[in-house]
């Protein structure tokens, strides 16, 4: 069909081509979409004031179709310290109606499973261990944290009963104040409900749907084909997000099946919970092209693929950021700081500085 328009058929798709006598030319496919931004946000505890603040941040920051389309992973801890733990949940829970096109996941914090303890929303052990056998481990620590012993503790996570109790000592020496109730600092967790801290009558305060979205939290979230920038160009890594890390001294693959299947017979979860042996990217993942992000350290943090992201830390003067993906722009809060809410990082920031409310340092060091 020389000097005639005809159509040619490849892999299932009409395409048109132009011919002529010296032969046509096949129109070329169009590009393909650009990846899918992915949001990882930090630790919120209880403050909607700055969730609300961020997330209008990340909306104006962001072009508009990278918003709507956005994957957004939080890193858990929504509750405790601050004032509006409930709003907060509110707020979550909204997201998937208000933003349809997002996809969004949910993480547990080690704050998150003690709660849901307390109001009977964990999940049961998956090979029926009652929770009661979590307490063994940590009930050297029962008189001095003051674990709760009201109605229904009986058939409690320890964790539960940790959240719901009375420190003996009042000082918190680790962040310079007073501990708000327990060691957890869930009295405002309570009083958002409108109950005062420790009281069972928080079981039939928090409404059914609070109770969903608390049983409903993951442990891990994993993601393939996630891009990030480089001084060597973009890379495609696959993304793992858990709320503290992944432990350096337990089997890898043992961490995966405790974090997938939620196993909840565990007296503390170190993926959720940990510090130091959490902190780093495990040796069987090294070279792999893995990001490992999560909240929980009360600080900023990079080193190659490894993101911590939790500036607010539960605190009443340091803002929430979220990092995005594949720029590692960092996005912060403004509500009750005077921190830029955006700042982007390189890789070479291993003499960056990120000056918050706090003057609080971003250390790492690129690839």
């Amino acid at each position: 069909m020389d000097g005639q328009d005809r159509v040619v058929t490849i892999i299932g798709r009409n395409l048109w081509e132009t011919g002529n006598d010296a032969g046509g030319e096949m129109s070329p496919p169009p590009p393909p979409p650009p990846p899918r931004v992915v949001i990882c946000v930090g630790d919120v505890h209880g403050y909607i004031s700055k969730l609300e603040s961020l997330w209008a941040n990340l909306q104006s920051a962001l072009p508009p179709d990278a918003f709507a389309t956005a994957l957004v992973v939080f890193l858990g801890d929504y509750c405790d310290r601050g004032p509006s733990t409930r709003e907060v949940i509110d707020f979550l829970l909204a997201l998937p109606s208000r933003h349809p096109a997002q996809r969004h996941a949910f993480l547990c914090g080690n704050h998150d499973l003690a709660f849901a303890a307390f109001v009977g929303a964990l999940p049961p052990p998956p090979d029926g261990t009652p929770f009661s056998s979590t307490w063994g481990e940590y009930i050297q620590n029962e008189e001095n944290e003051g674990w709760y012993r009201g109605p229904g503790h009986e058939g409690m996570h320890c964790q539960g009963r940790r959240w719901g109790g009375i420190m003996k000592e009042k000082r918190n020496p680790k962040r310079g104040s007073s501990y708000m109730g327990s060691i957890y600092d869930a009295r405002p967790t309570f009083e958002s409900y409108g109950v005062a801290h420790g009281s069972p009558d928080l079981v039939k305060a928090v409404p059914e749907e609070h109770k969903k979205f608390l049983r409903e939290l993951v442990w891990i979230h994993e993601e393939e084909n996630v891009p990030i920038d480089t001084n060597e160009g973009q890379i495609i890594c696959k993304l793992i997000a858990v709320h503290a890390g992944l432990e350096r001294s337990i089997d890898l693959n043992e961490q995966f099946r405790i974090l997938r299947t939620k196993d909840t017979k565990i007296s503390k979860v170190a993926m959720l919970s940990g510090r130091q042996d959490v902190w780093n990217i495990p040796k069987d993942l090294a070279g792999k092209q893995t990001i490992v992000v999560s909240g929980h350290h009360g600080k900023l943090h990079i080193d190659g693929l490894r993101f911590v992201i939790d500036e607010g830390g539960g605190y009443a003067d340091r803002p929430i950021a979220a990092i995005v993906f594949p720029s590692k722009e960092l996005i912060r809060s403004t509500e009750g700081t005077s921190s830029q809410n955006r700042s982007r990082y390189h890789q070479e920031f291993g003499t960056a500085r990120v000056h918050g409310p706090d003057s609080f340092a971003l250390s790492g060091r690129g690839f």
